[in-house]
């Protein structure tokens, strides 16, 4: 950009296509060499299954990478997935690593303490509350 806050080189023009009446700016796609990417499952031919979150980016980036690494908690044997629960299907990943010790330390055990504890006597709302509740649960 120049002082006055033009714009001093230019871009080549892009290339626009039109689909179904909209026109799109066409560019080139991202790629990466590898992609190291940490799964739930796969199975020996190399599908692989992601849990939960997992599956936002994961799967864009191992079909982008030219080579896929795969990290997976557990490796099952071929036909243990129905073929509508792989995310990615063999032909996108070349290596699965089966990590070794999987700490997750999200969770937490949470054990409940003795009941021996005396609880607290209940307020007037408290009751009310209940009562509220019990009328509504009995109605549906």
């Amino acid at each position: 950009y120049n002082r006055d806050g033009s714009v001093a080189i230019h871009s080549s023009p892009k290339e626009v296509k039109e689909f179904n009446g909209r026109h799109f700016v066409m560019e080139t796609a991202i790629t990466g060499d590898y992609a190291l990417v940490k799964a739930w499952k796969a199975d020996r031919a190399g599908n692989i299954v992601f849990r939960k979150t997992a599956r936002n980016f994961n799967q864009p980036v191992c079909k982008a990478a030219k080579q896929s690494i795969v990290e997976v908690e557990e490796i099952v044997d071929v036909g243990t997935f129905a073929p509508e629960d792989v995310h990615i299907p063999s032909i996108y990943v070349q290596r699965v690593i089966k990590g070794e010790k999987y700490e997750k330390r999200i969770e937490r055990l949470t054990v409940r303490k003795p009941e021996e504890t005396q609880s607290k006597p209940k307020k007037e709302s408290d009751i009310v509350r209940e009562r509220i509740i019990r009328r509504a649960d009995r109605k549906s």
